[in-house]
């Protein structure tokens, strides 16, 4: 599966963004689709996944009850709505998916095996 992430951009404090992360060469049936960030210097961190099938959601503590991951089987498409953005969210997002992933190991960016090219998210204070 081939995956096309995009909806970043320049967003004040305090306000909210959409990306999206679109599948091609495959459906996302029975997929866990991931988002991950990376600002510069730091670590590539799980932001938030969704089990395809069972739509089960999990997300970074960093971020639970800001943002929310959800799915739209019609248009093959996973959605992070991002909001009460912070400069500290500033960062490339990455969407990720893999069919053979355990539930603990959704946070581990190593689990996923395919990546989109990354939209960056920059939060102005």
């Amino acid at each position: 599966v081939q995956l096309q992430a995009f909806g970043g951009g320049l967003v004040q404090a305090g306000g909210s963004v959409r990306l999206s992360c679109a599948a091609s060469g495959d459906t996302f049936r029975g997929h866990v689709v991931g988002w991950f960030r990376q600002a510069p210097g730091k670590e590539r961190e799980f932001v938030a996944a969704i089990r395809w099938n069972s739509r089960h959601t999990s997300y970074g503590g960093s971020v639970k009850g800001r943002f929310t991951i959800s799915r739209d089987n019609d248009k093959n498409t996973v959605y992070l709505q991002m909001n009460s953005l912070q400069p500290e969210d500033t960062a490339v997002y990455y969407c990720a998916a893999d069919r053979n992933i355990i539930s603990s190991t959704i946070p581990d960016r190593r689990a996923y095996d395919h990546w989109g090219q990354g939209t960056l998210v920059t939060v102005s204070s």
